[in-house]
């Protein structure tokens, strides 16, 4: 009897604690924006070797080359320049896109040509402007590392091959995701994590509709969109690049001319320059830049100003990311 009233007893608190989160969740305003995992579950080993091609300059014609030559770990995932530098100082036609959380974008590139990240690496590998290599170029380089290729060994079971090597830089990439923003910690409940301000420019965000694209666990990345729904962007800056037309270049439908993925903005304010072209300089540029062409308004100074306030609340942690 003793027993059955101890159980009882046991399910009744279980009971009430199960009541009292349900009622704190209904009570929690439910947020378009949600957090990052702490953590994701990663072969360390392959997280280890991937690193290391991610870093190693030989995938490149000239060794002069690396994947974080354009996607600096410690500063973002980005080389802070409007186009980068490739083989021979060639320039890129496109800003370089921050690595960090890429594995939560819908595609991969501007234009979305790679559905995920093992798919883009052949892009910059094989592109004459930015590694200008082959395959079997790199595969023939790697393999005479003894460490790679008991590496490679060890962890795959095989030699040397392009598919392993796409695969372990895809899951060190899949690595890279930075939690504990102070706005991730306010999501999840931290209400010191934002001052006034900052949270004024977060309902701001929301209520002048950036938040339309701009939302999810990447906050932006999951969708497409043409740049320039009020006004002509592109007319208006001038010299159009074939790289202009975005998505048009992946599909060749004439609906789909200036239309790109839309950018993540988690950990936007160590990521400048913005946009495909690297035109907008400053945070401050980029929202004014935003509001005119994808809202079709003007914001007022001080609004502008506070939702910069938030954006700069967006920047995460990482073991290798120094902002």
């Amino acid at each position: 009897m003793k027993k059955h009233l101890g159980l009882l007893l046991i399910f009744s608190l279980w009971l009430i604690l199960c009541t009292a989160l349900w009622a704190q969740q209904q009570t929690r305003p439910q947020e378009p924006i949600t957090p990052l995992p702490q953590s994701i579950k990663l072969d360390k080993a392959k997280v280890d070797l991937g690193r290391m091609l991610f870093h190693d300059k030989r995938f490149s014609k000239d060794n002069t080359v690396s994947c974080a030559s354009c996607h600096i770990i410690s500063k973002g995932g980005v080389d802070n320049r409007a186009k980068s530098l490739g083989v021979k100082n060639r320039i890129g036609e496109v800003n370089a896109p921050t690595v960090y959380n890429a594995d939560y974008n819908i595609a991969q590139f501007w234009d979305g040509r790679a559905n995920a990240l093992e798919d883009q690496v052949d892009g910059p590998t094989h592109k004459p402007i930015e590694m200008d290599s082959s395959w079997p170029e790199i595969v023939g380089k790697l393999k005479k590392d003894p460490k790679y290729v008991r590496l490679f060994k060890e962890i795959y079971n095989e030699p040397i091959n392009p598919t392993n090597i796409k695969n372990a830089i895809a899951t060190y990439e899949r690595s890279l995701i930075t939690p504990n923003s102070r706005f991730d910690r306010y999501l999840l409940g931290d209400k010191n994590a934002l001052t006034p301000d900052e949270l004024k420019g977060y309902q701001l965000f929301k209520s002048y509709g950036c938040i339309a694209c701009h939302q999810g666990i990447n906050i932006g990345g999951n969708m497409f969109q043409t740049f320039g729904v009020f006004g002509n962007y592109f007319e208006d800056r001038g010299n159009v690049t074939q790289a202009d037309y975005g998505r048009y270049n992946v599909t060749g439908r004439k609906q789909d001319r200036f239309v790109f993925k839309v950018p993540s903005l988690r950990n936007v304010a160590i990521t400048a320059p913005y946009f495909h072209d690297g035109s907008a300089k400053t945070l401050t540029d980029a929202v004014n830049i935003m509001a005119k062409y994808q809202l079709g308004r003007t914001l007022p100074k001080k609004d502008v100003e506070l939702i910069v306030k938030f954006l700069q609340t967006l920047t995460g942690k990482h073991k290798e990311l120094k902002p």
